[in-house]
């Protein structure tokens, strides 16, 4: 349980939150500042303020930073002990903003999901899995049922501080949330092809890519932000991953390269609706007008890389958003604009899931080439994919 000491931490942070500096990155920054803190308390300070964000609005803005602390973390943890204690109604008014309802149909079932605290996910190198799990302990595969199946996920709920154990350092696992790891399924590269990963941040997709690839032929990378490139090229060195090539790109009319891909991710930037339950601060600082704005660029966007596609080859447009203006209606306007291409089953070239094998040139009709991954039906992010196939 959270104590006064926890609440006192939390509330210096939580007054330093605006919406330049975002509540993940104040806590990054002041707990960065503290290197002789240990580990549980760090993560209580953190479990402390995002309650606060996620419970805000149940709270008495006169009271003091660390009386509203105390009130959120009460009311987390009666939901986390019956989330039904918390009526529907109640969540509707004050879980998040009104302007939601225009862009998405917020359910009970959503709502009760991004109250709770988001599950850990890992990554693991293909095959590792069975052993990773023995190695750290309080893993779990992962949902079953799930299909296309995940063989290489795992959810972690222990005590460790898993950035400091010799298999992260080691390049056995990555964090990855679930969703983020269905869109590197999705995408489902071959060894030998050529593929550009156009918004490639921090570079967990493109490493994920890098390992279906095994190792062979070439992913480029780009990203606007050379520190996150940098990144990128530290979690590729760990993980003994080498067959990409990293470029600053702006996300403009002219590539990084004119080569032709096999395949093409854009994993676009977004107003990140299905990130709250991990980012509950967001909830209160993302408008409907960066919504509108963000939905242009993401237009843009996949205007600026459908001339790099072979024919054959596929286009996959990832967001993890699940607002009407960001998914559906961004993939519908280029679907029309584009007719040299055809909508592509999401999963159509994963084995086993019974969609088009190796080859077919026909997408079959019963799968689908938009999918919507709901946070309550995955217990991660929520996510939105179409894919597309270059016809002529």
């Amino acid at each position: 349980m959270a104590g006064i000491s926890t609440f006192n931490h939390a509330a210096r942070i939580v007054a330093l939150v605006t919406p330049r500096l975002p509540a993940d990155a104040a806590l990054r920054h002041q707990l960065a500042a503290s290197p002789g803190m240990g580990t549980r308390e760090k993560g209580a300070i953190s479990r402390a303020v995002f309650a606060y964000f996620r419970w805000v609005r149940w709270c008495e803005p006169k009271d003091s930073l660390q009386k509203q602390l105390a009130d959120a973390w009460a009311l987390h943890e009666r939901f986390t002990a019956d989330p039904k204690a918390i009526k529907p109604e109640a969540l509707a008014a004050r879980a998040v903003p009104a302007w939601l309802r225009d862009e998405l149909e917020v359910t009970p079932e959503f709502l009760r999901q991004i109250q709770r605290e988001p599950a850990l996910w890992l990554r693991t190198r293909p095959g590792t899995a069975i052993k990773l799990a023995d190695t750290l302990s309080n893993c779990l595969p992962s949902g079953a049922g799930l299909r296309p199946a995940l063989p290489d996920a795992l959810r972690y709920s222990g005590p460790l501080d898993l950035f400091r154990t010799p298999e992260f350092h080691a390049g056995v696992f990555e964090i990855q949330d679930l969703a983020s790891q269905l869109v590197g399924l999705a995408c489902a590269p071959k060894p030998g092809e050529t593929w550009w990963d156009a918004c490639a941040g921090d570079g967990g997709k493109t490493l994920h890519l890098a390992d279906q690839m095994q190792n062979k032929g070439l992913i480029w990378a780009t990203d606007r932000s050379a520190r996150r490139l940098d990144t990128l090229k530290r979690r590729g060195a760990r993980a003994k991953l080498f067959n990409y090539r990293t470029a600053a790109w702006d996300g403009g009319p002219k590539p990084p390269t004119k080569t032709k891909f096999d395949g093409i991710l854009v994993d676009a930037p977004c107003s990140g609706v299905g990130t709250w339950q991990r980012n509950p601060h967001a909830r209160w600082t993302t408008t409907p007008e960066d919504v509108r704005e963000l939905a242009a660029a993401q237009r843009s966007l996949l205007e600026h890389v459908v001339g790099s596609l072979k024919v054959g080859g596929r286009l996959m447009y990832a967001i993890c958003t699940l607002t009407r203006s960001e998914t559906v209606a961004v993939a519908e306007a280029f679907t029309v604009a584009h007719p040299e291409l055809e909508a592509w089953p999401v999963f159509g070239n994963v084995a086993g899931v019974g969609d088009p094998g190796p080859g077919s040139a026909t997408p079959a009709t019963r799968a689908p080439t938009t999918l919507t991954l709901w946070p309550q039906d995955l217990n991660a992010n929520g996510m939105f994919l179409a894919a597309w196939r270059r016809k002529q």
